[in-house]
């Protein structure tokens, strides 16, 4: 069930919605890249580790903010063309 529970600014969607691209960008490089290349696979990684943490603490952040409604277990998720944030959990 996908609940719609609040909204975000134009610059705080911006702001998620960079990280989202990144995040999905680093993931795919990693299926292409093997460990043979240490110095690049450990940039990778680390990359990949500070981009989920900034990715967590927007969501967080705006959940403290806007005091979204939560739910065990589910999850938010934005629509980037509304700017729209909805509570997702199993039906």
């Amino acid at each position: 069930m996908k609940k719609i529970i609040g909204k975000v600014s134009a610059e705080e969607k911006d702001a998620i919605q960079a990280l989202f691209e990144r995040k999905n960008g680093l993931s795919e490089l990693a299926k292409i890249l093997t460990a043979d290349n240490s110095e690049l696979y450990e940039k990778l990684v680390r990359d990949m580790g500070e981009t989920g943490s900034k990715f967590q603490q927007w969501w967080d952040t705006m959940a403290e903010k806007y005091r979204w409604e939560g739910s065990q277990d589910g999850h938010w998720e934005i629509n980037f063309d509304t700017c729209e944030i909805s509570l997702v959990t199993p039906v």
